[in-house]
C-alpha cells in the first residue's frame, strides 16, 4: 500500500429506507476526506454489536466521526430524557464511544465533526446541552432548514482559536468563520480535552485530546463542506490527513 493514501474509516449512520435498515454516510464525508485529507475513505458499520475494534484499528490511518441527523443518547451521559420524536441511533453510540477510546490510545488520527464532536465528550465523560436555544446564554446556532443548502452551511459565526493548540498550529491564526449547524453542544467538557476554540457566546467549538498520541480533534462546525474552497477548513484536513500518513508509515512497516 502506498502510505501516500492513507485508508481512513469514515463511520456509518443506521437508517430506516423502506423496509431494510442501511448503514450510510453522507457524501460530503468521504469527499473531505478524497479532496481534504487525500486519502481514501472505508465505511464503518454501525452495528452496535461484537465491534472487532483491534482489528479495525490494525487496518486504518485515520477515523473519521462524522455529523449526523441523530443525537447521542442522553442516558450515556446522565442527561435527561430527550423529548419525544427526537432522533437517536444507538447502535452508533455503542460503536463509536469504545471506538474512540480505544483509537485514540492506540494513536490511530482522530477527527471528530458535529456529532462526532459530541461523541468524543461524551466518551471521555463529558456532557450535553440537548437544546442550546432553550438555555438562554447561547447565540442561535441552528441552521435554516427552509434556506438553501449554501446558506445553511455558509459562514455563520467567528470562533476565536486558542493558541498553541492544534488547530492554531493548522490555520496559524487565532480567528476564523465557521457554519453552525447544530441543536447541541457541550455542557461540561469531558476529562482531559483541552478546548481548542471557542463561539462569540462562550460555547466550546473545538477540543483537542490532552497527551494524545497522534492527531486527535473534535469540531463543532462542518469543515468537510465544501473542504477545497475553504482555507480553514482545509487546514483542518490536511492537518489530519498528514497525521494518517504518519500512522501509515509507521503501520505498514
Amino acid at each position: 500500500m502506498s502510505v501516500e493514501l492513507p485508508l481512513i474509516g469514515v463511520v456509518a449512520c443506521n437508517q430506516q429506507l423502506g423496509a431494510h435498515p442501511f448503514n450510510i454516510v453522507g457524501e460530503k464525508y468521504l469527499l473531505g476526506v478524497v479532496n481534504g485529507a487525500k486519502g481514501w475513505p472505508l465505511v464503518i458499520p454501525s452495528l452496535g454489536m461484537n465491534v472487532p475494534i483491534e482489528l479495525i484499528l490494525a487496518r486504518l490511518d485515520g477515523i473519521l466521526f462524522t455529523g449526523s441527523p441523530s443525537n447521542v443518547e442522553p442516558h450515556l451521559y446522565a442527561g435527561q430524557p430527550s423529548e419525544p420524536g427526537t432522533h437517536h441511533d444507538p447502535k452508533r453510540d455503542a460503536t463509536t464511544l469504545p471506538l474512540i477510546k480505544a483509537a485514540i490510545a492506540a494513536g490511530v488520527p482522530v477527527l471528530g465533526i458535529c456529532r462526532g464532536f459530541q461523541e468524543m465528550n461524551v466518551a471521555f465523560g463529558g456532557s450535553l446541552h440537548q437544546k442550546l436555544h432553550l438555555v438562554g446564554s447561547y447565540i442561535e446556532h441552528r441552521e435554516d432548514k427552509n434556506a438553501a443548502l449554501a446558506v445553511q452551511y455558509g459562514p455563520a459565526h467567528s470562533i476565536t482559536v486558542e493558541p498553541g493548540g492544534v488547530i492554531y498550529e493548522a490555520w496559524g491564526r487565532d480567528s476564523a468563520e465557521v457554519n453552525s449547524v447544530h441543536t447541541q453542544g457541550v455542557e461540561r467538557l469531558g476529562e482531559g480535552l483541552r478546548p481548542e476554540a471557542y463561539a462569540p457566546d462562550g460555547l466550546v467549538e473545538a477540543f483537542s485530546v490532552i497527551g494524545s498520541k497522534e492527531f486527535a480533534l473534535g469540531v463543532q462546525w462542518h469543515p468537510e463542506w465544501k473542504v477545497g474552497d475553504n482555507p480553514f477548513y482545509l487546514s483542518i484536513f490536511n492537518a489530519f490527513g498528514d497525521a494518517c500518513r504518519r500512522r501509515a508509515t509507521t503501520r505498514v512497516k
